[in-house]
């Protein structure tokens, strides 16, 4: 019964608020979503808080932009933490020890301590007000590194070592040995990846001033004017920026789940 009751309350406090925001995205003009006794379900459920959003802001454009970002980030996370994950889990270098000790100390550091630097080097690359500009600090995360070397370093090693004993060049034992066992730590980056890239404010906000340029969660707040926010119409916007994120997890989740067991061998 503890059991049940805690899911119920851990369920409410995550989903309770989703759905709150879906119900009044659905609620149309004549409903009073300020009164003293709220109600949950629409009397009059209508879309036109969604047309309400595409009149109001260039809202796909804006999701394009946030499309490219995150995507961006996605396949440098792939590609850049894979190679880099592989080299301190399975390469002998000197300096490794060290290596390994820099993207562990990179975790300790929050991002706002970081943001200025970040900033003023994207500025001196010229690559400010662009979406590659956003997008190039998140192209590789050190959380990221660590995972996929922790998920190759679960693969036996003798496997590897029967690789290089058959001549297989490094590329080929990452293609054929290491990617076939990392399958799940890899959906796990690409989701969680692209969840920190669509949904960045902050970050964006800095580097953007060209309206045609923002991404969507800055272009969203163009909703709540000085004057007036209408919390249908921002709510509206906000799941229309959620899709994107569920339709992912959807694709990838038996992956996702699947990489707690990492590292299996497969006959």
């Amino acid at each position: 019964m503890v059991r049940y009751t805690t899911l119920l309350f851990a369920t409410a406090i995550t989903i309770g608020p989703l759905l709150w925001e879906l119900s009044t995205s659905l609620k149309s003009k004549s409903e009073d979503v300020y009164a003293a006794t709220p109600q949950f379900l629409p009397q009059h459920p209508t879309f036109d808080n969604y047309g309400e959003v595409a009149r109001t802001i260039p809202v796909w454009h804006f999701a394009a932009n946030s499309l490219v970002v995150a995507v961006l980030c996605v396949v440098g996370n792939l590609v850049g933490a894979t190679f880099a994950g592989f080299a301190l889990a399975r390469l002998r270098f000197r300096g490794r020890g060290l290596v390994f000790g820099l993207f562990l100390s990179a975790l300790l550091l929050p991002a706002e301590v970081t943001i200025i630097s970040q900033f003023q080097t994207i500025t001196r690359l010229g690559l400010g007000d662009s979406l590659l500009g956003v997008a190039l600090p998140g192209m590789i995360g050190a959380l990221n590194v660590l995972l996929m070397r922790n998920a190759f370093l679960s693969i036996p090693q003798d496997i590897d070592e029967a690789a290089v004993i058959d001549g297989a060049t490094v590329l080929q034992r990452i293609r054929f040995v290491g990617l076939p066992n990392v399958k799940g730590t890899l959906a796990v980056i690409a989701i969680l990846t692209f969840i920190g890239a669509w949904d960045d404010f902050l970050w964006p906000l800095l580097v953007l001033q060209t309206p045609s340029n923002l991404t969507l969660t800055v272009g969203l707040s163009y909703l709540k004017s000085t004057f007036s926010a209408d919390p249908r119409t921002i709510a509206a916007g906000a799941m229309i920026a959620l899709v994107p994120i569920l339709v992912l997890f959807v694709c990838l989740q038996r992956l996702f789940f699947k990489g707690v067991g990492e590292g299996a061998v497969k006959g």
